[in-house]
């Protein structure tokens, strides 16, 4: 480390014979040299202990302190190198913080555009994982993506997503987790064998503690293996979130598995379209438009079917909804009552949801 002195030595002697501050250029000497030092490995407090140290042993051989001959010489002596060693230090440490920090954005910058990469599966798959492990993950195995959307967009330094940033790290140390932002959105990925973290995770999103905003839904995908199937499994997650979004689902938290029925109804958008339209269309002639007796279907299947639940949920008599479902009886020619029927209803009412009918147009 004895590199890392510089002119330290001969500014000390100068000092102790002059009395003056160290130059611009000299403090721009040692800035450079604490850069070097954090570049090298070195910590601070070892390069501090070096110039105090360094400090000490030339003290007695300074010019100015040997040639003091009187007690008022020797303090202004002591007063003019301890200033100097002040400054000195103070400018390696702001080198030293100044390189810590350059790291630090670029490790960020790495961070983030490995996490870029692996959630649009834009890079080489060997390539990513070899990344991948830099960051704590192995790619060669099963993982699951859950994502949390909150009222606020999440960052990296929002105080939420370092409240669960902490809590997972004190509880499970560095496993085979990734915990990240992206749009706006907090995303944990994490090895099939690390599935309580993604648990914990959940809970945490849901509920991060008092004064702070809880998660407004979380959704997981399912689990999938290689670099593909951490993108697949977190397009599952994202899926989940924009189908809940369409379908208005009160729940908090999504499981991307139970909602695959959602991605087939739509994969053939002109079917589902004509569906609506001939199954419900007719709704839009009853007073008041078809959203009242739409809701009014969705919500006799959420109850399943027990009329006094379902008046209940509406805020309306039993009397006024049985009414209703004789206008929609009698509008569209389909009744809850018949299996069949009843099934071509609901899957109706969930496309009109997702399509977003009446509202827009088909």
């Amino acid at each position: 480390m004895e590199s890392f002195l510089g002119g330290y030595p001969q500014l000390l002697a100068e000092v102790s014979e002059t009395g003056r501050l160290p130059r611009r250029d000299e403090l721009d000497t040692f800035r450079l040299l604490g850069e070097r030092a954090a570049e090298r490995g070195y910590g601070l407090r070892e390069l501090v202990g070096l110039y105090l140290g360094r400090t000490r042993a030339l003290w007695g051989t300074l010019p100015g302190v040997a040639r003091a001959a009187t007690a008022s010489e020797r303090a202004r002596t002591g007063d003019a190198v301890l200033a100097a060693v002040d400054a000195s230090v103070a400018a390696l440490g702001e080198g030293h913080e100044r390189a810590q920090r350059m790291a630090v954005r670029q490790e960020e910058g790495a961070r983030r555009e490995f996490i870029d990469d692996l959630l649009y599966g834009r890079s080489d798959m060997g390539r990513l994982a070899e990344r991948a492990q830099r960051f704590g993950l192995r790619l060669a195995r099963v993982h699951a993506v859950a994502v949390a959307t909150g009222a606020e967009k999440y960052d990296d330094v929002h105080p939420t997503v370092r409240r669960i940033e902490r809590e997972l790290i004190g509880r499970f140390g560095q496993r085979d987790v990734l915990l990240s932002t992206k749009e706006g959105r907090l995303v944990c990925i994490a090895g099939s064998s690390e599935l309580e973290v993604l648990e914990t995770f959940a809970r945490l999103a849901e509920d991060p503690g008092p004064g702070y905003a809880p998660a407004r839904r979380v959704a997981v995908g399912r689990e999938h293996g290689g670099a593909g199937g951490v993108v697949r499994s977190y397009e599952e997650a994202l899926s989940a979130l924009d189908f809940a979004g369409r379908l208005g689902l009160e729940a908090v938290r999504l499981n991307a598995a139970e909602l695959l029925v959602f991605p087939v109804l739509l994969r053939d958008r002109a079917a589902m379209s004509d569906l609506v339209r001939s199954v419900l269309g007719p709704l839009t002639r009853a007073r008041g438009g078809a959203r009242p007796l739409l809701d009014t279907l969705a919500v006799c299947a959420e109850s399943g079917y027990v009329n006094a639940e379902a008046a209940r949920r509406l805020g309306v008599s039993v009397r006024t909804l049985s009414y209703r479902l004789e206008r929609i009886h009698t509008l569209t020619g389909y009744t809850p009552n018949d299996a069949l029927q009843r099934f071509t209803l609901e899957t109706a009412v969930m496309g009109a949801r997702l399509l977003r009918w009446p509202e827009h147009d088909l």
